[in-house]
């Protein structure tokens, strides 16, 4: 597959924003729907969501839906299996990280930075940066996502794997499907869902379903798949922590301190010097 830096840089940037205000959507729920009922719900709606898209991207390439060969349907679960359990570790990680928060943290702004320690050093500076007052504010929920982010190394190095291999649509909805039947499982086991509560919290757990899950991990599947710099695709995705602030000021009316700001700031310079080299070998 030819890299496309531009149409790679354009899609998974707009994935970060998509996931930046998805912090928001699972902050307001959080308190409302226990975490394995979230993300059981919103992988497998987002699965069933993405049948029909791979359909039609398929079609219009001449293919079939399904798999025409046994290795490529083997391929094709192999991949969503594996995918799908380290996305599932990391969703799950992060909306009970979240949901450990007290009222009244920032709470989008904490998950937002810790979850983007998929990459290394410039999130680093934003684990301290993010917090209000130093170590003193950390909350158990910053412990549960930064495990979540590591997780989330793990998942975007699978998803890097196996995009090459299987079709990007498809290996999407495989992913959530075997992360909403995991979350489902846990979600028996673990958790009481309430009817109303989920009614209730319908808006942002379809924004989490159809844009965050649906949209957002299928345009990183493809970002992926065009991106010829890793690292500049990573740091185009834990772009999610700056526009995670902004959205929580927006619909949270959470004022972000001086250092939050700052932390944006460092994440937008990360993105122009990880471009410079890029640029100056096109030259």
């Amino acid at each position: 597959m030819k890299p496309k830096p531009l149409l790679s840089s354009v899609l998974l940037l707009t994935a970060a924003i998509i996931w930046g205000f998805a912090f928001v959507a699972q902050e307001k729920i959080a308190d409302t729907v226990p975490p394995f009922t979230v993300n059981a719900i919103r992988s497998m709606i987002a699965s069933a969501a993405l049948i029909p898209v791979a359909a039609v991207t398929r079609r219009m390439r001449g293919k079939r839906l399904l798999e025409e060969t046994p290795a490529g349907r083997k391929k094709l679960i192999k991949a969503g299996v594996i995918c799908g359990v380290m996305l599932c570790i990391s969703v799950n990680l992060q909306q009970f990280g979240i949901s450990l928060y007290p009222e009244g943290a920032p709470a989008s702004a904490h998950s937002g930075f810790l979850t983007a320690l998929y990459i290394i050093f410039v999130p680093l500076f934003g684990l301290f940066l993010c917090l209000y007052d130093g170590f003193g504010s950390l909350y158990l929920g910053d412990a549960v996502v930064l495990m979540c982010g590591a997780a989330f190394a793990v998942q975007i190095l699978c998803v890097d794997r196996f995009i090459g291999e299987v079709d990007g649509v498809k290996l999407s909805s495989m992913q959530f499907f075997v992360t909403g039947v995991l979350s489902s499982i846990l979600m028996l086991i673990f958790e009481k869902p309430d009817p109303e509560a989920i009614l209730a919290a319908w808006a942002p757990l379809m924004y989490l379903a159809l844009m965050s899950s649906g949209v957002g991990y299928t345009l990183q599947i493809i970002g992926q798949k065009y991106s010829s710099n890793p690292a500049l695709a990573s740091i185009l995705m834990s772009m999610e922590s700056v526009f995670a602030v902004i959205g929580g000021v927006i619909f949270m009316h959470a004022v972000p301190s001086a250092n939050e700001w700052i932390g944006c700031g460092l994440m937008l310079i990360a993105i122009i010097i990880a471009q410079l080299p890029t640029q100056h070998k096109n030259q």
